[in-house]
């Protein structure tokens, strides 16, 4: 019972614990309410005082403002008023200027008008005399073909003709005398020139031979040169291609050959072998290979002696061999080295005298000719032959000009080439410095070589006997016994078509075989 009264009695006390703080909450609430009433109360007059203040701020910001606006439209309105007035003013002063111009323009076209009507009278006027004047001269041209028996047009056509043939006439006199002054003196000048460069240059002329003279200490050596059966001396012919005369001549043996090497090695070769009084077919080929190659030796000390007198010092190798061979090359009898050096002297001194390039000019003539070096080694004119080594050798385009066109093969274009021409042609035609027959017989007797070594199996080929025998050597083992009497009758048959000669030319093709061993 007493559980009972106190869970009761704790009800009770739960009860009204819950009803108090109920109605303290509900009493919180409501002071709450009206705290927060009265708070917004508050801030509701504070923001109607705060928007009063700023709806008064702006009304006098917004009339301040409207206040500025009506200044500042104010004072536009005013400089629109004052540039309106300025503005009127200069349109009134145009328009008083137009109409001063408007004036004077009246009084122009007033004047136009009055100068057009005095045109128009002028030109009726001028037409009129015209007329007059076209019939008054209708009537003259009438008149005058009446008095000429020529129309108009017939005369002034045979005055035109009258005029130029008289015009052309005196341009043809004055272009001739221009002409013939300028000959004259280009002449007079020309000479002059070509005097001093020959009276400087002294040369002495002989025409070359085809003979060499070798002496001997006595006649007793012609026996030891003949040999045994003639074995030395036909080994001598073998090696040396030239034709050896012993014949009545006292103590001296006659070497003939149309080639100038070849006979220049052979006197050479013989004037050892006398010398050295040994004389058989080993010693002779022997002693004939070192005087070809002492001969070799002799044309560049040569060559280098004329570049030295010429001053010309940077001359190729391959140029300066060839060079050398102009020593023994002759054209119409002329040595060609002498010939390079007389005609390298006379446009050298030709140049001097001009003002042209003197060095240039020496170079160009002492080359123009040499192709004669090589042309009895190689196909084709000397001049071809020469253009080609000298392009290969880098010569400049003035040389190559020179030795093309002193032939005419290709026209002069530098000043330098005329006088090459010219000492060419004066080197030439000195008395005695050619012979003419005598470059037809060399003709002949390469043009004789060249047919008999064309065949397979020749190795050397000598004209001898002046070109009345041709003696072919054939290799052993490239031509048989049978085949050398048919190499024999095709070359005595292509000598007949081909070439022309006189009498008769024998044909003989030699065939040698030997044997060699040695004793130890």
């Amino acid at each position: 019972m007493d559980n009972l009264m106190t869970i009761v009695a704790a009800a009770a006390a739960l009860l009204v614990g819950f009803v108090v703080g109920r109605a303290l909450e509900v009493r919180k609430a409501r002071a709450a309410k009206r705290l927060a009433q009265d708070e917004a109360t508050g801030v509701l007059e504070a923001a109607r005082v705060e928007a009063d203040g700023l709806r008064r701020a702006a009304e006098l910001e917004g009339k301040e403002q409207g206040y500025r606006l009506k200044q500042e439209l104010l004072e536009e309105a005013e400089q629109r008023r004052a540039e309106l007035e300025k503005t009127e003013k200069r349109l009134s002063e145009r328009e008083e200027g137009l109409e001063r111009k408007l004036d004077v323009l009246d009084q122009r076209q007033e004047r136009l008008a009055q100068r057009e009507e005095e045109v128009g009278q002028r030109r009726e006027e001028v037409k009129a005399e015209r007329e007059r004047v076209t019939a008054e001269r209708a009537q003259l041209t009438q008149r005058l073909e009446k008095i000429a028996g020529l129309t108009a047009r017939e005369a002034r056509a045979e005055l035109i003709a009258r005029l130029e043939d008289e015009a052309k006439a005196e341009a043809s006199r004055t272009v001739r005398d221009i002409r013939e002054r300028a000959r004259r003196e280009a002449e007079r000048e020309a000479r002059k020139i070509i005097a001093m460069s020959v009276q400087r240059l002294a040369v002495d002329h002989s025409s070359e031979i085809t003979v060499s003279v070798v002496p001997l200490p006595s006649d007793d050596m012609k026996g030891r040169i003949i040999g045994r059966e003639g074995r030395n001396i036909r080994s001598f012919e073998a090696a040396t291609g030239v034709d050896v005369v012993v014949d009545d001549t006292p103590e001296a043996v006659i070497l003939s050959s149309f080639d100038p090497i070849r006979r220049e090695v052979a006197r050479i070769a013989m004037e050892r072998l006398v010398a050295d009084g040994r004389i058989h077919p080993g010693r002779i080929e022997e002693v004939v290979e070192k005087a070809a190659e002492d001969l070799k030796g002799e044309m560049r000390e040569a060559a280098e002696e004329t570049l030295y007198e010429l001053g010309i010092h940077d001359l190729p190798e391959s140029l300066l061999e060839v060079l050398g061979n102009l020593k023994f090359r002759t054209s119409y009898g002329q040595n060609q080295l002498m010939h390079a050096r007389e005609v390298a002297l006379l446009a050298g001194n030709m140049a001097a005298e001009l003002g042209v390039d003197v060095e240039m000019c020496k170079r160009m003539a002492l080359l123009h000719d040499i192709g004669k070096g090589l042309t009895h080694l190689q196909e084709g004119s000397h001049v071809e032959i020469g253009y080609e080594l000298c392009k290969r050798a880098g010569e400049k385009d003035p040389v190559l000009n020179a030795i093309r066109a002193h032939h005419g093969e290709e026209p002069a274009r530098y000043p330098e080439t005329f006088l090459v021409t010219a000492a060419d042609a004066i080197s030439g035609a000195r008395p005695g410095a050619r012979r003419e027959s005598f470059e037809h017989y060399v003709k002949r007797l390469e043009k004789l070589e060249e047919i008999a070594r064309s065949y397979t199996g020749v190795s050397k080929v000598y004209a001898i006997q002046a070109g009345r025998e041709i003696r072919i050597m054939v290799i052993p083992e490239k031509v048989s016994d049978e085949e050398m009497a048919a190499l024999s009758e095709k070359t005595a048959s292509r000598i007949e078509e081909e070439l022309q000669y006189p009498g008769q030319i024998k044909v003989v093709v030699v065939r040698e075989t030997r044997a060699v061993n040695f004793a130890r």
